[in-house]
């Protein structure tokens, strides 16, 4: 006990050191992971020791990734610049694989974590990472994130970098109050739950576990009690779609900040029967539509990319003729897509351009995200619309929405396939 003790304690100099500001303790079985990271660390202070201060890049080192964009700008503008190309406008991180809806804190105490997963150190370099992109969102999601001994650090080592952090938590008896008022004082800007349903038998049904709606409006209650916005994130599927309006009552009761609606991309061709069909979509953006001009929170969509298109259609019929669709395309910005303006990381470091696309470009523990982004074929062809086929590549809306990418490569194999669930004709 005493020896497991002392490497804790080494680890927790070299998290120190490493990131430079929080103390927290790494998981030992990372020993190697922070010591190589340590030595990098060292590395770059020596390099940076012996070169000549100067406002420009290193010409003798080739720059990559953020770096590249920002030495090829020779000004801080490109810092600021909201490009696609230059950064995402969201990285979300998958904490932890792991999940228990039975846990205790006794239980966290005596958990062993995957040792593939990320360290503490290995976290806060993520983190880093982010903030030097300045990237607008990272959102931490699971499994369930409270799995992780080391979240309240990394929550707070975000808040201390400036990095607008958004947490996905489960209703799992880990989340009391106490947790809840913990994260608000640490620094987290919202937190997260899923309602697929507006009531229990529906929410309950989705997952299997009874009990599950109460806790989670039970948590909403007590995240309302110290000031903690929350989020409310749906997926839609043929079991639940014809709830919509119970549920936008709820959310309105429930006093929300967002609703996220995520449409369902099933994990296969075989599991398809869940997926909404393209008129089903359409019925749903019309709701959506109606209900984001009486509520008081955001509605924003997830692998539903084509409601930026709907939304474009009823901005031209409500300008009574002053516009056309063609004007309203042309003043449209560009849309965030898989790949484009998101990036999802995985538990391991695994770098995707959605939770939901399957195509790894990289890994995080072997190259720079800005450098994956950036540079990686997988995301530079995803923001090149050309290569969109189908009624995609033919579609007017193409940069502002470009369909699931996701959808498309899941039921075509071809990730540039038309999205299938949409019943936009381009004319």
């Amino acid at each position: 006990m005493r020896a497991g003790a002392d490497l804790g304690q080494k680890s927790l100099g070299r998290v120190t050191q490493i990131t430079r500001i929080i103390a927290a303790f790494c998981d030992t079985y990372h020993e190697p992971t922070c010591d190589s990271a340590l030595q990098r660390l060292a590395l770059e202070i020596y390099h940076h020791s012996m070169s000549i201060p100067s406002t420009r890049a290193d010409s003798t080192r080739p720059a990559t990734g953020w770096n590249s964009v920002s030495a090829a700008s020779g000004s801080t503008q490109a810092l600021h610049t909201p490009s696609f190309q230059l950064r995402p406008m969201q990285v979300t991180w998958e904490t932890t694989h792991a999940c228990d809806w039975k846990a205790s804190h006794r239980a966290v105490a005596r958990t062993v974590r995957d040792k593939h997963e990320f360290s503490t150190a290995e976290a806060f370099h993520l983190i880093e990472e982010v903030a030097e992109m300045h990237v607008p969102l990272l959102v931490l999601t699971g499994g369930d994130p409270l799995l992780r001994p080391d979240l309240f650090p990394v929550v707070d080592f975000a808040s201390r970098h400036s990095v607008r952090t958004s947490l996905t938590l489960l209703p799992t008896p880990l989340l009391d109050p106490g947790v809840i008022a913990e994260l608000k004082l640490r620094g987290l800007m919202r937190v997260g739950f899923w309602l697929h349903g507006s009531t229990a038998a529906l929410d309950d049904g989705y997952w299997g576990i009874p009990g599950c709606h109460r806790r989670t409006l039970d948590a909403i209650g007590s995240c309302h009690e110290v000031d903690l916005p929350v989020q409310i994130n749906t997926t839609l599927t043929r079991r639940n779609f014809h709830d919509v309006d119970p549920l936008i009552e709820l959310l309105i009761r429930l006093d929300v900040a967002l609703w996220n609606v995520l449409f369902y991309v099933p994990p296969s061709r075989e599991q398809a029967q869940e997926m909404l069909s393209a008129e089903q979509h359409e019925e749903i953006f019309a709701r959506l539509y109606a209900a984001s001009k009486r509520v008081h929170f955001q509605i924003k969509t997830t692998e539903g990319q084509h409601y930026q298109r709907y939304l474009l259609q009823q901005r031209a019929r409500e300008s009574r003729s002053r516009m056309t669709e063609a004007d309203v395309i042309t003043c449209a910005p560009k849309g965030v897509n898989d790949g484009k303006g998101f990036v999802f990381v995985n538990a391991k470091g695994e770098v995707f351009p959605s939770r939901f696309l399957p195509l790894s470009a990289g890994n995080i523990t072997s190259q720079p995200l800005s450098q994956v982004y950036c540079e990686s074929p997988l995301f530079v062809s995803l923001r090149d619309s050309s290569k969109l086929k189908g009624k995609c590549g033919r579609c007017p809306v193409r940069n502002v929405c470009g369909g699931s990418r996701a959808r498309a490569y899941v039921m075509t194999g071809d990730l540039f396939a038309e999205d299938p669930c949409c019943a936009y004709e381009p004319q």
